[in-house]
């Protein structure tokens, strides 16, 4: 079985009950298991003009391990059809959204597809990927960025709430 983490976020359609049915949809995903579960984030909206913050609801956010022997194509294209499941349009990009999984880490996989690039790409900038991260896997690396306890030091995480 490999090791792998993803981020879960929503800020739709009752985001704590998104992320914590995705946390069951990854559960029920053939070949996979949760080895761990981070707390649920609320995080303020980022990547917004000023004047849509308002409109904007806040995220949740969580990340999860899990051992699998799916590929990491498979593994992408199940969290795919989890967030489909759950609803997910993609009107533009950073959209509000009912639901987003985001494969973060895959053993020490690095690849870069037009479908998916490892370890991913943003993932070392996000507060609210880090912080959820470090809870479950405080000694974890992140390949070309260094340990994620360095990381959360080096930056100024604001807006984020551990519920």
């Amino acid at each position: 079985m490999k090791q792998a983490f993803v981020a879960l976020g929503s800020n739709l359609a009752n985001p704590i009950s998104q992320v914590e049915s995705a946390f069951a949809a990854l559960e029920n995903l053939p070949s996979t298991r949760v080895v761990k579960k981070s707390s649920l984030y609320k995080t303020a909206p980022i990547g917004y003009e000023a004047d849509q913050l308002n409109q904007i609801p806040d995220f949740i956010n969580a990340v999860a391990e899990l051992e699998t022997d799916l590929t990491p194509l498979e593994l992408l294209d199940a969290l795919l059809e989890i967030e489909n499941q759950a609803g997910r349009e993609r009107p533009f990009p950073n959209a509000p959204r009912v639901l987003d999984c985001d494969l973060l880490l895959y053993e020490n996989v690095s690849m870069e597809s037009n479908k998916l690039i490892l370890p991913h790409p943003r993932m070392h900038q996000r507060g609210f990927v880090l912080l959820p991260l470090f809870e479950i896997a405080a000694q974890l690396s992140i390949p070309n960025h260094g340990k994620i306890a360095t990381l959360i030091h080096e930056q100024q995480f604001t807006g984020i709430t551990k519920l």
